[in-house]
């Protein structure tokens, strides 16, 4: 970032505190007792010290003060006397102790005593020492501050004498150092260097104790990178050169350059201004090593944002959207059989950060009856349940003012019920959310309120009865209170055997140590402020083993008074049945409690649909019976599920414990962390065990260089690195990645190896990265747990923790961390192109001057695609070009197909024409044309045949006519000559008449021969021209039905075609993907860069995750182009189809058209004949 973010850190030390006073103090356990100690607090907050006269000076570090109490008058006669003899006795004694807690863990604590003159002192101490602890950012100062509170720690640590003793000194750097080697440091900074020297406080100055500290552990480590950076030309860095080292190395390259300004000049000089401790330097805008160093040392370089450190995420979210800090079993010491419990631990949990705690609640003991606190039949002691109730109530919102939730395991009979509902009444008061907010209700679909919403709220997890139920009990409990009758009466109907159980088998349920002969005394189990495992009244190692295997684990019981059900609201514990009832039901504030082994079964069958769940309503996970030893499981596969409550056994510092304080260390502490967007969205799906980016999300690459370490012990042993990350499990790698072992050296060993690269981290928001350090042993020496969402790139020192989370004084490891996008394999030119296409673009430019250079002129370049854009273009190309070719080769193609490329399969084009030259079609055409032929030739034979048989009949009637005539006329002639017989005149007349009718006769008959034959003639004329009317419509049906033929046939044999060339397809793609996944898999199989086993077999399923999701996607988007091929290739079959049914519609008309104006014409010639 160019403008620093402003670091307040240092919380104001009231200044009477600054200035002290004396008071007498005293420690129980061992006994010591110290009147006219002189109390300080120095003016950053670090230390409360206090000296005594004739004794060495005692400091108290204010981060491992977790509380400060009041408290009751000592019993310890010892004390007693003791102050007595201090005249501390007098009345009010209890107004005027200050009880201060502290420790390096959450079992082992120390409790110091601080006895002031009055009462209003006390006051004023108790709460100005109060208003210094629980500052978590006091935990983040940066290695500088560092130093400098360890300067304050030396220097309060003074001999009877009040002077520093050198032997105090060289205990800092023993680890690394001989003594002489430390003595002679001293002796060149003018400070006393005997091995029992002393030394004054006013020349112990800071500046001379970091001056120590370069000679004795130079850090040649930055000296080396400060060489890499000026170069050999100068012994300073410039502005120029610092503010390229900020950009190139300390800036995250995926920021927004808005929001996060690129370093500029004015930022670097202002920089050299604040770090540079030469004025002359200062002044004309250099730096040196040291500045440059103190730089790196300083706040503006740690390793998160330190804005992380506050409560910076939004808390109007529904309670099921965020994790939540939780405890399992909170009050137990140690052990899960056998164990002790203790108050102390709810207290020291609460303190912590935690807002999930666990009560498992049993009927009490002896005559009073009061419920009690343990676990039940496992032999562990018990706490009474209002002490834990008030203890609660005293630690609940001090570091945290959002809700805390009461997880009660109920073993209770009804009556000890209603104890405990008033108990939590009477003492949280107000605290105590007994009724549903307005806002929201508790009904089905109703969200749960919001962390803001339950500010300074208790609420209490537990069953509850149905609200019928419950109204109808409550009314029935009332009255009978009312009347002065017992509590039992609630009972009602309800199963009886509960309430009638005698005090003496609660009692052995909850402690069956009694039946196997162990007693634990009542002075035993009300003990609750000293931590340390029980001694006396344990059992020996025979009976504990036969004890678990008997234990059975004793649910918690069903039979709820209505008291205590009308005070359970947001958290009502339902047993579960199934994900698909749940998400049927809709009720929010239903949640149930899964012990890990059954989390785990859900989450490796219904994964989807757990996460799901768990943005609805919450889920509570803890720890198997089994882990007796209070071990506990790792809770970052149930954070990928999105449950809320993981709860922990706090009081076990391992691994799984550390992820959960050290995940939780942000957001201010407040127990409460947002999930990520797509785990709180119902329309947003997430596969918690996905191996592919989620959408939405930008993959991330990390790279961790671990160079050297820093005051990592005050022995000389030898120490290794360990890098781990945490995440979803594809992006989980854990002991792979470590340094080499550097012996002897635990003050500033250097590892300087190679950077440990997780490549690909698909989800960054849910990933944390660990940092440990290991002595010769592996035992752990110190960690860090840093969230991936606010990490930091650059050089960087990372502090330190014990296993509890507390801060380590002085140690650190620098490492060099590089955070990019995650860029798949082959795409890294894209990559840079889009990030930095100045760049790209001037490497063009570049290479036209040098054409220029060589005489080719800029119009002589064409503007071309570049490869390195536009991917695999060439090689589809080639793909292409190779199908062309092989379907051309392809036998059998159609020779309907006009064009002989691919696209005739794709999209063919096929006309009526072309279907009219094949040889079905003309040798049909052929066969009518022979048809219609034949049927002319026999009709013309017919003509013939009629015609003939006309002209007989005319021939024969004319001859007959001619020879009757004949006959007529030669009588006719013989009449005349007989002309001169009178008869014969009138024989001739008479001839002559027949003669006259008989050729009228002929001339009439003739006429009805000609007209019977024309009738005939045109009849059959009409008869052949139906005929072959019928004959050509006939053979137009058969040209359509031939064609229509044709077309699917030759359709049928395209799509075969396209089918046979998508199947190719697809089966060079096949090829060819195999191919690749051989060649890849055998490129990473020869990467001589990845060093180990784990490495290549995470790479190995990353490339066949890659490639399988690369393939699929080649496969997808080939189907879909063969489909729209396909598509088009029907499409334009049935466009043919259509033209031709249009077609032969049209040829079939124009025939029946022809064959209708026949008949009309027909008809108008019979018309005229009439």
């Amino acid at each position: 970032m160019a403008k620093p973010y402003e670091f307040n850190w240092l919380w104001p030390v009231p200044h009477f505190m600054q200035e002290g006073a004396y008071f007498d103090r005293f420690d129980e356990d061992p006994f010591v007792f110290e009147s006219n100690c002189f109390f300080k607090v120095d003016a950053f907050g670090f230390f409360l010290t206090w000296k005594s006269e004739g004794k060495e000076g005692q400091v108290l570090e204010f981060s491992l003060i977790n509380s400060i109490r009041d408290t009751n008058v000592p019993k310890d006669p010892k004390i007693l006397s003791a102050l007595e003899a201090a005249g501390k006795c007098e009345s009010n004694l209890e107004d005027r102790i200050i009880c201060i807690c502290s420790g390096t863990d959450l079992v082992n604590l120390s409790f110091m005593y601080m006895v002031t003159q009055n009462s209003s002192t006390a006051k004023r101490w108790m709460d100005g020492l109060r208003s210094l602890i629980q500052n978590s950012r006091a935990n983040n100062v940066c290695p500088m501050t560092c130093l400098r509170k360890h300067w304050m720690r030396l220097s309060f640590l003074t001999n009877v004498n009040g002077k520093i003793p050198v032997r105090s000194i060289t205990r800092t750097f023993a680890s690394g150092k001989t003594e002489k080697g430390i003595f002679q440091a001293l002796k060149d900074l003018g400070l006393p260097s005997g091995k029992n020297d002393e030394i004054e406080h006013e020349v112990f100055k800071f500046d001379k104790f970091y001056s120590l500290t370069q000679k004795i552990c130079p850090r040649t480590d930055i000296e080396a990178l400060f060489k890499t950076l000026r170069g050999d030309k100068s012994d300073y860095l410039s502005v120029d050169q610092l503010v390229h080292f900020l950009n190139e190395n300390q800036r995250d390259p995926r920021l927004n350059e808005i929001l996060f300004p690129f370093f500029d000049s004015k930022c670097a000089f202002q920089i050299i201004q604040r770090y540079e401790p030469d004025d002359r330097l200062k002044r004309k805008g250099l730096m040196s090593c040291d500045g440059f160093c103190r730089y790196l040392m300083s706040d503006e370089n740690a390793p998160v944002f330190l804005d992380r450190l506050e409560v910076y995420q939004e808390m109007d979210h529904p309670l099921s959207h965020y994790f939540i800090n939780s405890s399992h079993n909170t009050y137990l010491t140690g052990r899960q059989f056998g164990g002790k419990s203790s108050v102390e631990m709810y207290r020291q949990v609460l303190l912590t950060g935690c807002r999930c705690v666990e009560l498992d609640c049993w009927d009490g003991k002896g005559e009073d009856q009061e419920p009690i606190i343990t676990h039940g039949k496992a032999m562990c002691t018990d706490v009474l349940f209002k002490d834990v109730i008030q203890g609660i109530k005293e630690m609940a919102f001090l570091t945290s003012e959002y809700p805390v939730i009461l997880s009660f395991e109920n073993h209770c009979t009804k009556h000890q019920q209603y104890k405990l509902a008033r108990y939590c009444e009477d003492i949280f008061g107000d605290l105590l959310l007994k009724q549903p907010l307005d806002d929201f209700p508790m009904e089905a679909g109703s969200p749960l309120p919001s962390p803001n919403d339950l500010k300074g709220k208790i609420l209490i997890k537990n069953r509850r009865l149905k609200p019928e139920v419950e109204k109808k009990q409550l009314e029935h409990f009332r009255k009978h209170m009312e009347a002065g009758e017992p509590s039992i009466s609630t009972n009602m109907s309800e199963d009886e055997n509960e309430e009638e159980t005698s005090t003496a088998e609660l009692l052995n349920e909850a402690h069956p140590e009694r039946i196997h002969g162990c007693l634990i005394t009542e002075e035993e189990s009300r003990e609750e402020e000293a931590l340390q495992p029980r001694k006396a009244g344990e059992t020996n190692v025979a009976d504990e083993q036969a004890l678990i295997q008997s234990y059975t684990y004793v649910a918690a019981t069903t039979n709820i008074h209505p008291y205590l059900s009308n005070i359970v609201n947001y958290a009502q514990a339902v047993k579960f049945t199934s994900f698909d009832e749940a998400e049927e039901e809709n009720i929010h504030h239903h949640m149930s409690s899964f012990n890990e082994s059954v989390g785990l079964g859900y989450l490796r069958t219904n994964a989807i649909e757990f996460v799901n769940y768990n943005k609805r309503q919450m889920s509570r996970i803890y720890p198997k019976g089994g882990r007796v030893d209070s071990s506990n499981y790792m809770p970052q596969i149930f954070w990928n599920a999105g449950c809320q409550m993981v709860a922990l056994n706090f009081q076990t510092p391992d691994l799984a414990m550390q992820l959960n304080q050290g995940k939780f260390e942000y957001n201010g502490s407040c127990g409460f962390l947002l999930k990520p967007d797509f785990m709180r969205r119902p329309d947003r799906m997430f596969d918690p065990f996905s191996e592919t980016p989620v959408d939405g999300v930008i993959a991330a690459t990390c790279s961790v260089q671990v160079i050297s370490g820093q005051f990592l012990s005050d022995k000389k042993i030898g120490t290794y690195v360990e890098v781990d990350m945490y995440g979803l499990p594809t992006d989980t790698i854990r002991k792979e990645f470590r340094t080499r072992m550097v012996m002897n050296n635990g003050l500033n060993p250097v590892y300087s190896g190679e950077a440990f690269v997780f490549r690909k981290v698909i989800l960054p928001d849910l990933a944390v990265l660990r940092v440990a350090v290991y002595d010769d042993n592996n035992k752990l020496i110190g960690q860090r747990i840093l969230p991936l969402d606010g990490l930091q790139s650059g050089y960087r020192h990372i502090s330190l923790r014990n296993e509890y989370n507390k801060p380590l004084s002085l140690a650190t490891v620098f490492c060099r961390i590089i955070l990019k996008t995650y860029v798949p394999d082959g795409f890294g030119a894209i990559a840079d192109a889009l990030s930095d296409p100045k760049k790209f673009l001037s490497v063009c430019e570049k290479r036209t001057d040098q054409m220029r250079a060589m005489g080719i002129e800029m119009s002589d370049i064409a503007d071309v695609p570049n490869d390195g854009w536009m991917g695999n273009r060439k090689r589809k190309a080639m793909l292409q070009q190779k199908d062309s070719e092989r379907l051309r080769a392809a036998p059998g193609q159609s020779p309907l197909i006009c064009c002989k490329e691919d696209t005739s399969v794709l999209a063919p084009q096929l006309t009526i024409d072309d279907l009219k030259q094949t040889k079905t079609y003309l040798k049909l055409v052929k066969k009518q044309q022979k048809d219609v032929s034949a049927l002319k030739k026999k009709q013309a034979k017919a003509h013939v045949a009629l015609q003939s048989s006309h002209c007989t009949q005319v021939d024969r009637t004319v001859a007959q006519h001619d020879k009757e005539k004949q006959a007529l006329e030669k009588q006719l002639e013989k009449s005349i000559r007989k002309v001169s017989d009178g008869n014969s005149l009138e024989m001739s007349r008479d001839i002559e008449r027949q003669i006259k009718t008989l050729t009228s006769d002929h001339k009439s008959k003739v006429k009805d021969m000609v007209a019977a034959h024309a009738l005939e003639w045109t009849e059959m004329i009409k008869w052949h021209s139906a005929e072959e009317q019928t004959v050509r419509e006939q053979h137009v049906i058969q040209q359509c039905e031939t064609l229509r033929k044709l077309l699917l046939m030759e359709q049928e044999q395209q799509t075969q075609q396209l089918w046979l060339l998508h199947e190719r397809q697809n089966k060079e793609m096949r090829t060819n993907q195999a191919k690749t996944s051989m060649e890849s898999s055998k490129a990473i199989s020869q990467d001589k860069s990845i060093k180990n086993k784990a490495e290549r077999e995470r790479r190995v399923r990353e490339l066949n995750s890659t490639n399988t999701r690369k393939f699929l996607t080649e496969r997808k988007r080939l189907a879909m182009k063969q489909s729209k091929e396909s598509e088009q290739h029907q499409a334009a079959q049935r466009e043919q189809l259509e033209r031709l049914e249009k077609h032969n519609e049209e040829l079939l008309n124009s025939c029946y058209a022809k064959s209708q104006c026949q008949d009309q014409r027909d008809g108008r010639e019979d018309r005229t004949e009439r």
